[in-house]
């Protein structure tokens, strides 16, 4: 085959998933391994190349045509030099991964954190294909998030550009404190954990909700008795997506996107959630900013964080 491919790998604390990309950021074939982060960095490090190698091997390509390899993941990040600062939940510090991996397998390597790279995939390869500018959104254990301008990821200066979740958009008499220690930020009301946080606190303080008869709350739980007709939980996902197109609203003034791109596992409570955010969006985003603007569903699920690594290449 001709056409030049591109390797996205997507490093996670117990599998590492790899995937072939063509330039259309069309998914070819994907491919998932142990991390062995128990093992130390060394062996992470060699994973990520041995899997890297792997999936070419196994696929109808010749490395010849590899034309690049992307890496996503999370932690804290010198994107530019591909430097990792540290990785919690690898025990990784102050290890060059782009050096390393350019040396091990002779092929250009960018680097960049979970959250741009998920974004870039969806803008690439998903429900944002064919769109230049658009924000996403991943709500999840947090409110993870990445910004698309001119095709490109917007780190800013530091990496720290699309921490969407720790927009300190709420309140300070309604504000709790965030794990990042600030108070207010938007994941505290409107991730999965918000949402089981509100729903907890709601049952304890006695309010009548069918949830008091579910032993181990979770966010599923809280959206399907919204959609039940449950008076408590539909004041919390109320509140929930409020936050997200407030959110919205105030990044469409300032960045002016296309899309809002939605995943993670809260999106999947579909329209009934999406319909409420875009209430909220069109109420208070001025005219010209919200016009042909629309909020979409990502497309991608798990395989949008390989598809945007591979996309680091042609549009990191």
């Amino acid at each position: 085959m001709s056409e030049k491919i591109y390797v996205g790998v997507d490093v996670g604390g117990t599998a590492i998933k790899v995937g072939i990309c063509n330039a259309d950021g069309q998914l070819l074939k994907t491919y998932e391994g142990p991390t062995e982060a128990s093992k130390g960095t060394d062996t992470i490090l060699q994973n990520i190349a041995k899997y890297a190698q792997q999936i070419v091997e196994e696929s109808d390509y010749d490395w010849e045509k590899v034309d690049g390899i992307g890496v996503g993941i999370a932690g804290f990040l010198d994107i530019p030099n591909g430097i990792v600062k540290f990785a919690p939940n690898l025990k990784i510090e102050n290890v060059n991964l782009k050096a390393y991996l350019e040396q091990a397998l002779n092929k250009t390597v960018k680097v960049n954190n979970d959250a741009n790279v998920a974004a870039l995939g969806e803008a690439w390869g998903g429900a944002g294909k064919g769109v230049a500018h658009c924000v996403c959104y991943t709500l999840g254990t947090g409110v993870g998030g990445g910004i698309i301008i001119d095709e490109k990821i917007v780190e800013g200066f530091a990496g720290m550009a699309g921490e969407l979740g720790h927009m300190a958009i709420v309140p300070d008499l309604e504000a709790i404190q965030c794990g990042c220690g600030k108070m207010g930020c938007l994941e505290t009301v409107s991730s999965a954990t918000g949402i089981i946080r509100m729903a907890k606190d709601a049952v304890e303080r006695g309010d009548r909700t069918s949830l008091s008869q579910v032993e181990n709350i979770m966010a599923k739980d809280v959206l399907d008795a919204a959609k039940a007709g449950d008076e408590v939980a539909t004041r919390i996902v109320n509140r929930a997506a409020y936050y997200l197109g407030k959110s919205m609203a105030m990044l469409a003034i300032i960045l002016n996107p296309q899309y809002f791109i939605i995943g993670g596992g809260v999106s999947k409570a579909g329209d009934f959630l999406f319909d409420q955010i875009r209430e909220v969006f069109e109420k208070y985003t001025q005219d010209q900013a919200k016009e042909n603007v629309k909020i979409v569903a990502a497309t991608l699920g798990n395989n949008a964080g390989v598809v945007g690594a591979a996309g680091l290449i042609l549009r990191g």
